[in-house]
C-alpha cells in the first residue's frame, strides 16, 4: 500500500491528545477538502509503496504503545484490514467515516466533513456528494468505540452537526469541536468562541496541539 509518511509525535487533537503515538499515514483521499492540510495525501497523493510487514516494523521499531493509522483515507484500502490486525499497539483510526472496513481498532476517530470542507471547481460536485455518508457513519458508531470530531469554521455550523448527529443517533458526549485553522492564532481567535458553543451545546472541546507546537509543518 501507498504509504506518505511514518512518524513518531504526539497526538494532536482529540480525547488522546498529548499520547505519544505512531503515525502512519496512508496516501489517497475520496475527497477534496477546501482546507486539507495533508494535500500531499489527496489533492496530489504522493509516498511509496509498502508491504504490510514493512510498515509492522518500522511503527514496532519507535517502542511506543500507541499508533495512529491516518490519511488520506486509510478506510480506502484492502491492506488497512491487514495492518490493522497486525499491530499489536493501541490503534486509532482517522477517517472521515464514508468508507467501511472491517479492521481493527482501539478508537474510531471519525471526522464527517461539512459544507465547509467543500472546494469550488471541478471536485465541488464529487466532494459534496461523498462527503457525508450516514449509513456508514452508523455502522462505524455501532461497532467502535469512537469519537466525532467536527472541524469548524463559522457558529452556522452547528445547525449542519445537529442535524448530522440525529441521523446517525450519535451520543453528544463523543462530540468534539476544534476548529479549522493550520496556524495558532486563527486555531486561537476561533477558540473562545468555539469553546463557548462546547460550554452551550455540551460538546467537548479539541485543541490542535501539533500545530500549536509545530505550525503547519509536516511530519511533526
Amino acid at each position: 500500500m501507498k504509504i506518505a509518511e511514518i512518524f513518531y509525535s504526539i497526538q494532536g487533537e482529540g480525547t488522546l491528545a498529548g499520547v505519544p503515538s505512531v503515525f502512519i499515514r496512508t496516501s489517497g483521499c475520496n475527497l477534496r477538502c477546501e482546507w486539507c492540510d495533508t494535500p500531499y495525501t489527496s489533492w496530489n497523493p504522493e509516498g511509496r509503496d509498502m508491504t504490510v510487514a514493512g510498515i509492522v516494523e518500522q511503527a514496532r521499531s519507535y517502542g511506543a504503545s500507541h499508533v495512529v493509522v491516518t490519511g488520506g483515507e486509510p478506510m480506502l484500502f484492502e491492506e488497512t484490514v491487514e495492518l490493522t490486525r497486525s499491530l499489536d499497539m493501541h490503534v486509532t483510526i482517522e477517517t472521515a467515516g464514508t468508507v467501511y472496513k472491517p479492521v481493527k481498532c482501539d478508537l474510531m476517530s471519525i471526522s464527517p466533513k461539512l459544507a465547509n470542507s467543500t472546494p469550488e471547481g471541478q471536485f465541488h460536485a464529487q466532494h459534496d456528494r461523498l462527503r457525508y455518508q450516514p449509513e456508514v457513519l452508523r455502522k462505524l458508531i455501532g461497532e467502535y468505540d469512537y469519537q466525532l470530531k467536527f472541524v469548524v469554521s463559522s457558529p452556522e455550523d452547528l445547525t449542519e452537526i445537529a442535524v448530522m448527529l440525529d441521523q446517525i443517533a450519535a451520543g453528544r458526549n463523543r462530540v468534539l469541536l476544534m476548529p479549522e485553522g493550520t496556524d495558532s492564532e486563527t486555531i486561537r481567535t476561533r477558540a473562545r468562541w468555539i469553546a463557548e458553543l462546547c460550554k452551550r451545546e455540551g460538546f467537548r472541546y479539541s485543541p490542535r496541539l501539533h500545530v500549536d507546537l509545530w505550525g503547519n509543518e509536516r511530519a511533526r
